[in-house]
């Protein structure tokens, strides 16, 4: 039973990000515009902010989702408020 409830929940996580997409692939986009702006690589972001370099890559590429824990650390580390990361250009 837990493992089919795991399967639905699973499931259920891989259509909201198929749906958010679009967010996500624009919240990548302003994170690595924000992050070239300082001149960082995604290898010494990843560093400052402890996850690995193919972490950052994903996010920056909207191939994962992000944790608000990570947006917080990213935007600690470019010293930018979360609002901007969030302000999409449609």
């Amino acid at each position: 039973m837990l493992l089919y409830m795991s399967k639905i929940m699973l499931r259920e996580v891989i259509v909201m990000q198929k749906k958010h997409f679009e967010k996500y692939k624009y919240l990548g986009l302003n994170i690595a515009y924000y992050r070239k702006a300082k001149n960082l690589s995604q290898l010494k972001l990843a560093e400052l902010i402890n996850i690995s370099r193919t972490h950052m890559s994903r996010i920056e590429t909207a191939d994962c989702a992000v944790s608000l824990d990570v947006i917080f650390d990213i935007c600690d580390v470019l010293e930018i408020p979360v609002e901007k990361l969030f302000s999409f250009r449609i």
